[in-house]
């Protein structure tokens, strides 16, 4: 794991630009960098236009993503509510806020606030006014619920790799966690490390279209390309949190 000293990172890198998805010559559309460059199991599937795609190739130079058509596991870069790119700590912080009871600053449509009263009925058990939920299903599925954005989370599952499950695809809402964690387990995995931030997990090929990326040592290239998927005052405001257990039961 890679250690942070907290001294000059901050929580707006540079953002980097949206990759051109390609089958064969014709373009699909585009996705966001980190589902590119997020470290997982098996093949690389991402879900564009209505269906999934298998990655095929990645041009790191061009920006350009090659893929063919496959059956299903697709996964697109959007919020747990569905609006996409909601990724940044702010702007899920705001959109809890929305869930917990605050109504936005705007005129809002009949349908609108029908959507919203189904938003909130449906994330009622996962959010709470006091700090973040860790959840247990019946079925020993294990849930942080920290709403902090897709570069915190990704954040927090690095530096909490002994309570976070493996080579998870992290998203905006949530990280899941071990289905072995407990309340002892979570105390001593988060003592202190507040301190010791690590940045997330990048994959290695990803590294090839870093810009300049060929004249720094490998380490570096690759710590640099981590901070900017990183975001680390977001993951510290999660671990400032007060954290509750909850074991959801079917409805």
């Amino acid at each position: 794991m890679r250690r942070v000293v907290p001294v000059s990172w901050t929580r707006s890198p540079p953002r980097a630009t949206w990759a051109a998805l390609l089958q064969g010559r014709s373009e699909i559309g585009r996705t966001d960098p980190d589902l590119l460059t997020e470290e997982i199991e098996g093949p690389r599937k991402l879900l564009l236009a209505g269906r999934s795609w298998l990655v095929t190739y990645i041009d790191w130079h061009r920006k350009r993503c090659f893929v063919e058509p496959t059956d299903s596991g697709g996964k697109a870069k959007w919020s747990g509510l569905g609006f996409e790119r909601a990724t940044s700590f702010e702007l899920m912080r705001a959109m809890r806020e929305v869930l917990l009871g605050s109504d936005p600053d705007v005129a809002l449509s009949k349908r609108a606030v029908t959507a919203l009263s189904e938003a909130r009925e449906h994330f009622m058990d996962v959010v709470h006014p006091g700090g973040t939920l860790i959840t247990r299903t019946s079925g020993g599925q294990v849930r942080w619920w920290t709403w902090a954005g897709h570069r915190a989370n990704a954040t927090l599952a690095a530096t909490l790799g002994t309570v976070a499950a493996p080579a998870q695809r992290v998203n905006d809402c949530w990280i899941r966690l071990r289905e072995d964690v407990d309340r002892q387990h979570w105390k001593q995995a988060v003592a202190d490390v507040s301190d010791q931030l690590c940045l997330p997990d990048v994959d290695q090929r990803a590294v090839k279209g870093l810009k300049f990326g060929e004249a720094l040592p490998t380490r570096l290239a690759q710590a640099t390309l981590a901070t900017r998927f990183a975001d680390l005052e977001g993951a510290r405001a999660v671990l400032e949190e007060p954290v509750r257990f909850v074991i959801l039961t079917p409805s």
